[in-house]
């Protein structure tokens, strides 16, 4: 059985930032297990760079944490950022990521029975949190509510009240949800502190907070859901992973804002390790969909977790032991980036090889999947239909 420290070192390892980190380790040592909360903001589709705190999850669950998947639709906080999403879509969004999420996990072998999916809607239409949002109001200056979601909520020359909200509501879920930490990318960073700074005033207790690193778009800076430029989706065929890693930023030697660079150390190696664990028994991992193998050529050395394939006559495989190796090589211009984004898109087209499949074979998701996000360039009559809120769930609120 992993000590507490070994349990530690399992839930921080590979994250760029930890706040709090003593009050997770004094759960551990009094024996008790560790409650996190990870959401899921379902705005637009999905794109691989979510792979990097999907991944994360094995590491919680084998250190022994309960893991709580918030998705944050039906009516509340996938609305209220600035409206990014339509009222009207967000329920079938909020259908969509469940599916999609689930087929990702399964894929990599995490087991969906260890983790707890929470619909937003389930608790955040209650008379208590409702309550509880209105301190937050009383509370909170239009200064510090706005600092707290610069760098998630869309941004605008005249923003929305609902923008404002947003920050107080995800902080509020911290305590609805009943967690110990909330994880989440260093983007969220700011409306981190802003929950670990409000809500001992509402008399709650302060919270840990984990960060993953964000993974560079392909054209360079951050990979964003809204451009198509910049990201792969988790339903892109090979042969568009392939052009897209064709036109991707990667200038020879050059290290910073590689996004094909960034996803071999934020994705494929970190699965590369998982793999390897699973293969030595070291792991709570299940089988998996579709090419489960290591990121690693099959004549690769004891030690390797990735490879970068070459035919002999342009000198062979090379095989890297961790990524500084990699980066070094890059740097140096000993790895060139066609065989690095010729890697890449082989290691990424069998990574979303199993999740395209299950999509495919499920007539159910396809439907969902057109109602979430339809076609803003289809010549389809547009109806006018009235938004219908749940007035049951507002009048119970209301009594």
């Amino acid at each position: 059985m992993a000590t507490p420290e070994e349990k530690y070192d399992l839930i921080t390892r590979r994250l760029q930032e930890v706040l709090g980190g003593d009050a997770i380790k004094a759960i551990l040592a009094e024996g008790r297990q560790p409650k996190c909360y990870w959401g899921a903001y379902n705005s637009s589709t999905s794109h691989i760079g979510y792979f990097v705190p999907l991944t994360k999850m094995a590491d919680f669950l084998r250190a022994g944490v309960h893991v709580k998947v918030l998705l944050a639709g039906e009516y509340v906080h996938a609305f209220l950022d600035n409206m990014k999403a339509p009222l009207e879509l967000v329920a079938y969004r909020t259908k969509y990521y469940e599916y999609l999420l689930t087929t990702v996990f399964k894929s990599l072998g995490i087991p969906t029975s260890a983790l707890t999916f929470v619909e937003g809607s389930s608790y955040q239409l209650t008379k208590e949190y409702n309550l509880d949002n209105y301190k937050l109001c009383a509370t909170v200056s239009e200064h510090d509510a706005k600092k707290a979601g610069a760098e998630v909520v869309k941004q605008v020359e005249s923003p929305l009240l609902s923008g404002l909200l947003y920050p107080g509501l995800q902080a509020l879920d911290e305590q609805y949800l009943d967690v110990d930490f909330q994880f989440g990318g260093v983007d969220q960073r700011k409306i981190f502190t802003f929950a670990e700074l409000y809500l001992p005033r509402l008399g709650y207790a302060k919270r840990a907070h984990l960060m993953n690193a964000m993974v560079p778009g392909l054209a360079g800076g951050k990979m964003s859901a809204s451009d198509p430029n910049s990201k792969i989706d988790f339903l892109d065929t090979a042969e568009t992973i392939r052009k897209k890693l064709k036109s991707a930023f990667c200038e020879e030697g050059n290290i910073e804002g590689n996004g094909v660079l960034a996803f071999v150390q934020a994705v494929l190696i970190p699965i590369s390790e998982l793999r390897l664990e699973r293969q030595s028994g070291n792991t709570l991992l299940e089988a998996g969909m579709g090419d489960q193998r290591p990121f690693i050529s099959d004549d690769a050395p004891a030690g390797t977790v990735f490879s970068v394939e070459r035919d002999a006559k342009f000198g062979g495989s090379t095989h890297y032991k961790c990524f500084e190796d990699v980066q070094e090589d890059f740097k140096n211009k000993v790895l060139h980036p066609k065989d690095l984004k010729s890697s890449v898109a082989d290691g990424i087209a069998r990574l979303l090889a199993p999740i395209r499949q299950a999509f495919e074979e499920n007539e159910e998701w396809q439907k969902i999947e057109k109602l979430a996000y339809p076609d803003p360039n289809a010549n389809v009559e547009k109806k006018k239909k009235k938004v219908r809120f749940d007035w049951c769930c507002i009048q119970s609120f209301m009594s």
